[in-house]
């Protein structure tokens, strides 16, 4: 049993690592093809006023191969972001099904990960769909920044009060305790293994979802801030005093926020 559990360990580490470099290989290529076109091409340039954060008005056509882009890369970026703190809870997933018997357990903690990834893609969805509408009313830089001080210091604040809430601190205790949440949840076959992944996903969205708000404000394609706030996510979960974590952050998000709002107005 214990070698078994070993080599089902082994094999779902692999697969988790071979989806994050997929994804983070994705990330760096088309980081690297932003930069070209927003520093190497002129703005000026014709076309370049259907790229987001330009000014003129796409195409409807344009606009929905626009949003397919973003809703690719923000799921991708979650991909990237959001597996290594769940590879815990996937492991243990795998374990709980070895030691139950259940068969094929391939297969069950696939559908467990696809359940847990279609939230995130859901979220992509509406994260595209809110940085298309921040990029027609001209809110977002070619960078696929914010550019007014006020508005990121809101996105800030409220990233900082979400973490003292008590829905914060109940889907971080739920996140970091998969031990007592999988056993009490174990649901038959495919579907029910799809399900588990769902509601896992469900409780990771609102624990994190304010977070991923802040990749607007330091740049959605700004590899080093999205590797830092990846890093939050993974110390949130995974390092002990995790709650104690969060506050924290909060505090220090709220601090960051009403000085990117006062600064203009102090100037």
């Amino acid at each position: 049993m214990e070698a078994l559990l070993k080599r089902d360990r082994l094999v779902v580490l692999g697969s988790l690592l071979v989806l994050l470099a997929i994804a983070w290989a994705y990330l760096f290529h088309l980081s690297s093809e932003m930069a070209s076109i927003f520093f190497a091409i002129p703005m000026d340039m014709p076309g370049m006023e259907g790229m987001p954060g330009m000014s003129g008005t796409p195409s409807a056509t344009g606009l929905l191969a626009e949003f397919a882009l973003l809703a690719l890369m923000w799921s991708v970026m979650m991909v990237g972001m959001m597996l290594p703190s769940a590879a815990p809870t996937i492991l243990l997933f795998s374990a709980v099904e070895r030691k139950r018997g259940e068969r094929p357990i391939a297969s069950r903690v696939a559908f467990f990960v696809a359940g847990y990834l279609l939230v995130w893609t859901f979220f992509s969805l509406i994260a595209a769909a809110g940085q298309t509408f921040l990029a027609r009313l001209g809110l977002m830089s070619p960078q696929m920044a914010m550019t007014g001080a006020a508005l990121a210091g809101a996105v800030f604040i409220l990233a900082g009060l979400y973490e003292f809430t008590p829905l914060k601190s109940r889907c971080l205790v739920h996140c970091r305790s998969p031990i007592d949440w999988i056993p009490r949840h174990m649901r038959p076959g495919r579907t029910g293994a799809l399900r588990m992944g769902v509601q896992h996903g469900a409780f990771c969205v609102g624990c994190c979802w304010v977070l991923m708000l802040l990749l607007f404000v330091g740049g959605v394609m700004n590899l080093l801030w999205v590797a830092a706030i990846a890093a939050i996510v993974l110390a949130q979960k995974l390092v002990p005093g995790g709650l104690v974590a969060a506050r924290i952050a909060g505090a220090v998000f709220i601090a960051c926020g009403i000085v990117l709002i006062a600064r203009p107005l102090l100037a």
